[in-house]
C-alpha cells in the first residue's frame, strides 16, 4: 500500500464517521489553539515590557541608596554631591551625563476646581536627555529655573487632561501643588504605561523647588535615585566600575559593604526577559496538557475503530494485506485527525491572540500578541507526533489480528 492510497482511505474512513471524527479533532483544536494563544500573549507581553524599559533611555545606569547584600547592612543616602561627582569627566570619564531625581507620591495638584493625585518628580535639566523624555509643547526646565527655585511645572498628559480636559494650549496656566501656585511652562510628550507605571500621570518641577517646598527630606541634599548615562553601550561596564569606585571612596565603605545598589538597563532587561520567559513556558506547558488530553481521545477513538472494523481487517489480511499495510492505514488515520485539528487550532489560536490584543488596547493596556513561526511549527509538529504516538497502539493491535479470528468476529 502506497502512502497516497493510505491517505485517501483514511479520508474515506473519517468521512464515514463525521461526528465522531469532528469531536476527536476538537480536542486537538483546543490544545493547539491554547498553546498558540498562550505563547503569543506571553511573547507580546515580553516585547511590550522590554520595549518600555528600552524606551526610558539608552545605556542607562540606575543608582539607589542602600544594599540588602551588604554585611553589615548600611544605608547612607545618595546626595547631589554624589551626582555632581559622577558627572565629573575626570572622575568618571565613561559617564556621559547624570540626572539626579527625587520623587513625591500622592501629591495633590489642583486647577479650576479639579484635583488630581499624582506622582511628582524633582528634576534637573539633564533629566530630559538622559531619560529621552521631552516636552510636547512649551519649554523644558532650565538651569535658571533650578538656581532660582522657580515655581514652574511640567504636566504629564494624563494630569493635564484631568485638570483642564485637554493637554494643549496650557502654557501660562496656573496650578496648585499641595496648595502652592505653580506656573505651567509645558506639557510632556505622551509616553504611555511602562513597567515603572504610567509616565503620563506625573508632574515635574525643578529639583531645588521640590526639595525645599514640596518633598522635604531630613538631608536637604538627599536624592532618591541617580540615573547615569554611559558614553556608549560598550562602555556600560566601565561606567559601572567607575561609579562604584567613586561612591565607595566618597562614602568610605569597606570592601563588600557597599551602601548603594547599581543596576544597568541591561540588568533590568535580562531580569524581565528571564521572568517572562519562564512565565511564557509555564503557560505553554499548561496549554500543552490539552494536547495530551486530545491525544488520549485519538487513541480511544482509534481503538473503537479497530473493534468496529475487525472483520474488515481480517478480510484485508485474507486478501493479502501485509501487517505494515494495516499499520500504515491506522497510523495515517490518527495522524490525519491530529494534523487537521492542528491546522484549525493554529487559526483559532491566532484569532484568540488577536482578540486579546484588541481587548488590551481598548482597556488602555496596549500590547501586541506575537504569533511566531516557531510556535506554529511547534504546535503543528507536536500535534502530528501526538497523532502518531497515540495511534501506534491501536494500529499495532489492528495489524496483529489473526485473519481467521478477525473473520469470525461479529
Amino acid at each position: 500500500m502506497t502512502f497516497l492510497q493510505a491517505f485517501f482511505e483514511a479520508l474515506e474512513s473519517l468521512n464515514a464517521n463525521k461526528l465522531r471524527s469532528g469531536l476527536t479533532i476538537l480536542g486537538i483544536v483546543i490544545g493547539v489553539a491554547a498553546v498558540i494563544a498562550m505563547l503569543a500573549i506571553g511573547r507580546g507581553a515580553q516585547n511590550s515590557i522590554t520595549g518600555a524599559i528600552s524606551g526610558i533611555g539608552t545605556n542607562l545606569l540606575f543608582v539607589f541608596s542602600g544594599n540588602s547584600q551588604a554585611k553589615p547592612r548600611v544605608v547612607r543616602p545618595l546626595t547631589m554631591q554624589d551626582a555632581e561627582a559622577m558627572a565629573d569627566p575626570f572622575q568618571a570619564p565613561h559617564v556621559a551625563d547624570v540626572a539626579p531625581f527625587i520623587q513625591g507620591n500622592g501629591i495633590e495638584v489642583a486647577a479650576g476646581g479639579n484635583v488630581a493625585t499624582t506622582t511628582l518628580g524633582g528634576i534637573t535639566p539633564s533629566y530630559f536627555s538622559v531619560r529621552n523624555f521631552y516636552v510636547a509643547e512649551g519649554e523644558q526646565i532650565t538651569q535658571e529655573n533650578l538656581l532660582g527655585r522657580a515655581s514652574v511645572v511640567l504636566l504629564g498628559v494624563d494630569v493635564a487632561d484631568k485638570l483642564f480636559g485637554r493637554h494643549e494650549g496650557l502654557v501660562g496656566e496656573t496650578v496648585r501643588i499641595q496648595g502652592q501656585p505653580f506656573r505651567v511652562i509645558g506639557v510632556m510628550e505622551k509616553k504611555g504605561g511602562s513597567s515603572f507605571g504610567s509616565e503620563d500621570d506625573v508632574v515635574f518641577i525643578p529639583m531645588t523647588t521640590a526639595r525645599t517646598r514640596i518633598v522635604r527630606r531630613s538631608n536637604v541634599n538627599r536624592v532618591d535615585l541617580i540615573m547615569a548615562q554611559a558614553t556608549s553601550a560598550e562602555d556600560v561596564p566601565l561606567a559601572t566600575e567607575e561609579i562604584s569606585n567613586l561612591l565607595r571612596a566618597r562614602h568610605r565603605t569597606a570592601i563588600g559593604a557597599d551602601d548603594f545598589t547599581l543596576f544597568s538597563q541591561q540588568d533590568f532587561l535580562q531580569t524581565v526577559q528571564t521572568v517572562l520567559g519562564v512565565f511564557t513556558t509555564f503557560l505553554g506547558g499548561i496549554a500543552a496538557i490539552s494536547l495530551l488530553v486530545g491525544g488520549i481521545g485519538i487513541m480511544n477513538i482509534m481503538l473503537v475503530s479497530v473493534s468496529e472494523r475487525t472483520r474488515e481487517i481480517g478480510l484485508r489480511k485474507a486478501l493479502g494485506a501485509r501487517k505494515r499495510d494495516i499499520l500504515t492505514q491506522f497510523l495515517t488515520e490518527s495522524s490525519l485527525l491530529s494534523l487537521i485539528g492542528g491546522l484549525i487550532g493554529i487559526f483559532l489560536g491566532w484569532l484568540i491572540a488577536f482578540v486579546v490584543g484588541q481587548v488590551a488596547a481598548a482597556t488602555g493596556n496596549a500590547f501586541t500578541p506575537a504569533v511566531g513561526l516557531d510556535g506554529i511549527l511547534l504546535a503543528t509538529i507536536t500535534s502530528t507526533c501526538i497523532g502518531l504516538f497515540f495511534g501506534i497502539y491501536p494500529a499495532n493491535r489492528a495489524a496483529n489480528l489473526q485473519p481467521v479470528e478477525a473473520l469470525r468476529s461479529d
